[in-house]
Protein backbone atom coordinates (compact mmCIF):
# COMPACT_ATOMS: atom_id res chain seq x y z
CA UNK A 1 0.00 0.00 0.00
CA UNK A 2 3.01 2.30 0.31
CA UNK A 3 3.21 2.46 -3.50
CA UNK A 4 -0.48 3.32 -3.78
CA UNK A 5 -0.05 6.10 -1.24
CA UNK A 6 3.11 7.45 -2.92
CA UNK A 7 1.42 7.66 -6.34
CA UNK A 8 -1.69 9.19 -4.77
CA UNK A 9 0.42 11.77 -2.92
CA UNK A 10 2.27 12.70 -6.11
CA UNK A 11 -1.04 13.36 -7.87
CA UNK A 12 -2.30 15.44 -4.98
CA UNK A 13 0.84 17.58 -4.87
CA UNK A 14 0.63 18.20 -8.61
CA UNK A 15 -3.01 19.20 -8.19
CA UNK A 16 -2.45 21.58 -5.28
CA UNK A 17 0.47 23.28 -7.03
CA UNK A 18 -1.50 23.85 -10.24
CA UNK A 19 -3.69 26.83 -9.39
CA UNK A 20 -4.69 27.35 -13.03
CA UNK A 21 -5.94 23.77 -13.20
CA UNK A 22 -8.10 24.25 -10.12
CA UNK A 23 -9.58 27.51 -11.38
CA UNK A 24 -10.14 26.16 -14.88
CA UNK A 25 -11.88 23.02 -13.63
CA UNK A 26 -14.27 25.10 -11.51
CA UNK A 27 -14.99 27.75 -14.13
CA UNK A 28 -16.88 25.66 -16.71
CA UNK A 29 -19.28 23.92 -14.26
CA UNK A 30 -19.88 27.24 -12.50
CA UNK A 31 -20.58 28.89 -15.86
CA UNK A 32 -23.16 26.20 -16.69
CA UNK A 33 -24.74 26.49 -13.27
CA UNK A 34 -25.07 30.26 -13.23
CA UNK A 35 -26.07 30.93 -16.83
CA UNK A 36 -28.29 27.89 -17.40
CA UNK A 37 -29.71 27.96 -13.89
CA UNK A 38 -30.59 31.64 -13.64
CA UNK A 39 -31.29 31.96 -17.36
CA UNK A 40 -33.87 29.15 -17.51
CA UNK A 41 -35.17 29.19 -13.95
CA UNK A 42 -38.03 31.54 -14.78
CA UNK A 43 -39.17 29.66 -17.90
CA UNK A 44 -38.69 26.00 -16.90
CA UNK A 45 -41.25 24.28 -14.70
CA UNK A 46 -40.26 20.99 -13.12
CA UNK A 47 -42.66 18.92 -11.02
CA UNK A 48 -41.63 17.82 -7.55
CA UNK A 49 -39.07 20.54 -6.77
CA UNK A 50 -41.25 23.60 -6.65
CA UNK A 51 -40.39 24.70 -10.16
CA UNK A 52 -36.84 25.61 -9.13
CA UNK A 53 -34.64 24.66 -12.06
CA UNK A 54 -31.46 25.71 -10.24
CA UNK A 55 -32.08 23.12 -7.51
CA UNK A 56 -32.67 20.49 -10.20
CA UNK A 57 -29.54 21.51 -12.09
CA UNK A 58 -27.06 21.55 -9.18
CA UNK A 59 -26.66 17.73 -8.82
CA UNK A 60 -26.04 17.41 -12.55
CA UNK A 61 -23.41 20.14 -12.57
CA UNK A 62 -21.68 18.60 -9.54
CA UNK A 63 -21.60 15.27 -11.38
CA UNK A 64 -20.32 17.06 -14.48
CA UNK A 65 -17.41 18.55 -12.54
CA UNK A 66 -16.46 15.14 -11.13
CA UNK A 67 -16.87 13.45 -14.53
CA UNK A 68 -14.69 15.80 -16.55
CA UNK A 69 -11.93 16.04 -13.95
CA UNK A 70 -11.78 12.28 -13.40
CA UNK A 71 -11.80 11.26 -17.07
CA UNK A 72 -9.17 13.77 -18.12
CA UNK A 73 -6.89 12.78 -15.25
CA UNK A 74 -6.05 9.81 -17.47
CA UNK A 75 -3.92 12.17 -19.55
CA UNK A 76 -1.38 11.96 -16.73
CA UNK A 77 -0.57 8.42 -17.95
CA UNK A 78 0.29 9.68 -21.43
CA UNK A 79 2.28 12.58 -19.96
CA UNK A 80 4.30 10.17 -17.82
CA UNK A 81 4.87 7.95 -20.88
CA UNK A 82 6.34 10.79 -22.91
CA UNK A 83 8.63 12.03 -20.16
CA UNK A 84 9.82 8.60 -19.08
CA UNK A 85 8.44 8.66 -15.55
CA UNK A 86 6.01 5.82 -16.20
CA UNK A 87 8.75 3.60 -17.62
CA UNK A 88 10.89 4.15 -14.53
CA UNK A 89 7.90 3.30 -12.36
CA UNK A 90 6.94 0.18 -14.27
CA UNK A 91 10.46 -1.31 -14.20
CA UNK A 92 10.59 -0.90 -10.43
CA UNK A 93 9.98 -4.07 -8.37
CA UNK A 94 6.40 -3.10 -7.56
CA UNK A 95 3.02 -4.34 -8.72
CA UNK A 96 1.47 -2.60 -11.71
CA UNK A 97 -1.88 -2.99 -10.00
CA UNK A 98 -0.65 -0.83 -7.12
CA UNK A 99 0.57 1.82 -9.55
CA UNK A 100 -2.78 1.83 -11.34
CA UNK A 101 -4.72 2.02 -8.07
CA UNK A 102 -2.57 4.94 -6.92
CA UNK A 103 -3.26 6.79 -10.17
CA UNK A 104 -6.97 6.00 -9.93
CA UNK A 105 -7.31 7.14 -6.33
CA UNK A 106 -5.29 10.27 -7.05
CA UNK A 107 -7.44 11.22 -10.02
CA UNK A 108 -10.66 10.36 -8.18
CA UNK A 109 -9.64 12.44 -5.15
CA UNK A 110 -8.97 15.54 -7.25
CA UNK A 111 -12.26 15.00 -9.10
CA UNK A 112 -14.24 14.71 -5.88
CA UNK A 113 -12.54 17.82 -4.50
CA UNK A 114 -13.58 19.72 -7.63
CA UNK A 115 -17.15 18.50 -7.28
CA UNK A 116 -17.15 19.33 -3.57
CA UNK A 117 -16.10 22.91 -4.31
CA UNK A 118 -18.99 23.28 -6.75
CA UNK A 119 -21.28 21.80 -4.11
CA UNK A 120 -20.14 24.33 -1.52
CA UNK A 121 -20.58 27.22 -3.96
CA UNK A 122 -24.09 25.93 -4.71
CA UNK A 123 -25.09 26.56 -1.11
CA UNK A 124 -24.85 30.29 -1.86
CA UNK A 125 -27.09 30.20 -4.96
CA UNK A 126 -30.11 28.25 -3.85
CA UNK A 127 -29.17 24.78 -2.60
CA UNK A 128 -30.61 23.86 0.80
CA UNK A 129 -29.59 20.52 2.31
CA UNK A 130 -31.97 19.92 5.21
CA UNK A 131 -30.59 16.48 6.08
CA UNK A 132 -26.82 16.15 6.72
CA UNK A 133 -27.07 12.43 5.89
CA UNK A 134 -28.20 13.39 2.40
CA UNK A 135 -25.01 15.40 1.97
CA UNK A 136 -23.00 12.26 2.79
CA UNK A 137 -25.09 10.23 0.34
CA UNK A 138 -24.27 12.74 -2.40
CA UNK A 139 -20.59 12.61 -1.47
CA UNK A 140 -20.65 8.81 -1.69
CA UNK A 141 -22.03 8.93 -5.22
CA UNK A 142 -19.44 11.55 -6.15
CA UNK A 143 -16.71 9.17 -4.98
CA UNK A 144 -18.12 6.31 -7.07
CA UNK A 145 -18.32 8.54 -10.15
CA UNK A 146 -14.77 9.74 -9.56
CA UNK A 147 -13.27 6.27 -9.19
CA UNK A 148 -15.18 4.71 -12.08
CA UNK A 149 -14.46 7.40 -14.66
CA UNK A 150 -10.86 7.89 -13.56
CA UNK A 151 -10.35 4.17 -14.13
CA UNK A 152 -12.13 4.56 -17.48
CA UNK A 153 -9.78 7.38 -18.48
CA UNK A 154 -6.74 5.34 -17.43
CA UNK A 155 -8.00 2.38 -19.47
CA UNK A 156 -8.20 4.53 -22.61
CA UNK A 157 -4.91 6.32 -21.91
CA UNK A 158 -3.13 2.98 -21.46
CA UNK A 159 -3.71 2.24 -25.16
CA UNK A 160 -2.67 5.68 -26.46
CA UNK A 161 0.53 7.72 -26.79
CA UNK A 162 -0.78 11.05 -28.09
CA UNK A 163 -2.28 13.61 -25.69
CA UNK A 164 -4.16 15.45 -28.44
CA UNK A 165 -5.76 12.24 -29.67
CA UNK A 166 -6.73 11.31 -26.13
CA UNK A 167 -8.46 14.66 -25.60
CA UNK A 168 -10.38 14.36 -28.87
CA UNK A 169 -11.55 10.84 -28.10
CA UNK A 170 -12.51 11.76 -24.55
CA UNK A 171 -14.51 14.76 -25.75
CA UNK A 172 -16.30 12.52 -28.24
CA UNK A 173 -17.16 10.06 -25.45
CA UNK A 174 -17.65 12.31 -22.42
CA UNK A 175 -20.09 14.86 -23.84
CA UNK A 176 -22.67 12.23 -24.89
CA UNK A 177 -22.28 10.55 -21.49
CA UNK A 178 -22.98 13.85 -19.77
CA UNK A 179 -25.70 14.96 -22.18
CA UNK A 180 -27.68 11.74 -21.85
CA UNK A 181 -27.37 11.49 -18.06
CA UNK A 182 -30.41 13.59 -17.18
CA UNK A 183 -28.15 16.21 -15.64
CA UNK A 184 -29.83 19.05 -17.55
CA UNK A 185 -33.37 17.71 -18.00
CA UNK A 186 -35.72 15.25 -16.28
CA UNK A 187 -35.68 11.72 -17.62
CA UNK A 188 -39.47 11.58 -17.39
CA UNK A 189 -39.77 14.34 -20.02
CA UNK A 190 -37.82 12.44 -22.68
CA UNK A 191 -39.44 10.83 -25.73
CA UNK A 192 -40.15 7.12 -25.30
CA UNK A 193 -37.40 6.13 -27.75
CA UNK A 194 -34.74 8.17 -25.94
CA UNK A 195 -35.43 7.13 -22.33
CA UNK A 196 -33.86 3.64 -22.71
CA UNK A 197 -30.67 5.21 -24.08
CA UNK A 198 -30.47 7.44 -21.03
CA UNK A 199 -30.92 4.47 -18.70
CA UNK A 200 -27.95 2.72 -20.35
CA UNK A 201 -25.73 5.66 -19.41
CA UNK A 202 -23.97 4.83 -16.10
CA UNK A 203 -23.65 8.51 -15.21
CA UNK A 204 -27.46 8.73 -15.07
CA UNK A 205 -27.41 6.69 -11.88
CA UNK A 206 -24.67 8.81 -10.37
CA UNK A 207 -26.58 12.02 -11.14
CA UNK A 208 -29.84 10.65 -9.74
CA UNK A 209 -28.02 9.39 -6.65
CA UNK A 210 -26.53 12.83 -6.00
CA UNK A 211 -29.93 14.40 -6.68
CA UNK A 212 -31.55 12.10 -4.14
CA UNK A 213 -28.97 12.99 -1.52
CA UNK A 214 -29.28 16.75 -2.06
CA UNK A 215 -33.00 17.15 -2.77
CA UNK A 216 -34.55 13.98 -1.33
CA UNK A 217 -36.09 12.97 -4.66
CA UNK A 218 -34.90 11.18 -7.78
CA UNK A 219 -36.37 9.62 -10.89
CA UNK A 220 -34.51 6.33 -10.32
CA UNK A 221 -34.66 4.23 -7.16
CA UNK A 222 -31.59 5.13 -5.03
CA UNK A 223 -30.83 1.45 -4.39
CA UNK A 224 -30.74 0.82 -8.13
CA UNK A 225 -28.44 3.85 -8.48
CA UNK A 226 -26.03 2.40 -5.90
CA UNK A 227 -26.08 -1.03 -7.55
CA UNK A 228 -25.47 0.25 -11.09
CA UNK A 229 -22.82 2.88 -10.38
CA UNK A 230 -21.14 0.53 -7.89
CA UNK A 231 -21.04 -2.29 -10.43
CA UNK A 232 -19.75 0.11 -13.09
CA UNK A 233 -16.99 1.23 -10.72
CA UNK A 234 -15.86 -2.36 -10.15
CA UNK A 235 -15.99 -3.12 -13.88
CA UNK A 236 -13.97 -0.04 -14.87
CA UNK A 237 -11.38 -0.66 -12.15
CA UNK A 238 -10.86 -4.22 -13.40
CA UNK A 239 -10.71 -3.06 -17.04
CA UNK A 240 -8.32 -0.23 -16.20
CA UNK A 241 -6.04 -2.56 -14.24
CA UNK A 242 -6.05 -5.11 -17.09
CA UNK A 243 -5.17 -2.59 -19.81
CA UNK A 244 -2.61 -0.84 -17.60
CA UNK A 245 -0.79 -4.15 -17.12
CA UNK A 246 -0.57 -4.47 -20.92
CA UNK A 247 1.44 -1.25 -21.38
CA UNK A 248 4.60 -1.86 -23.38
CA UNK A 249 7.52 0.41 -24.24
Amino acid sequence: MDIVYAIWLRNMKRYVRSKSRIIGSISMPLFFLLFLGFGLNSVVTLPGIGGNYIVFLIPGIVAMSVLFTSVFSGIQIIWDKQFGFLKETLVAPVSRLEIMLGQTLGGATTAVLQGFMILILSLFIGLHVSNPAGFLVALGFMILIGISFTAFGIAIASRMDDMTGFQLIMNFVVFPIFGLSGALFPISSLPSWMAPITLVDPLTYGVEGIRYGLTGSSQVNPLICVAVIGGFTILMTILGAFLFRKIRF
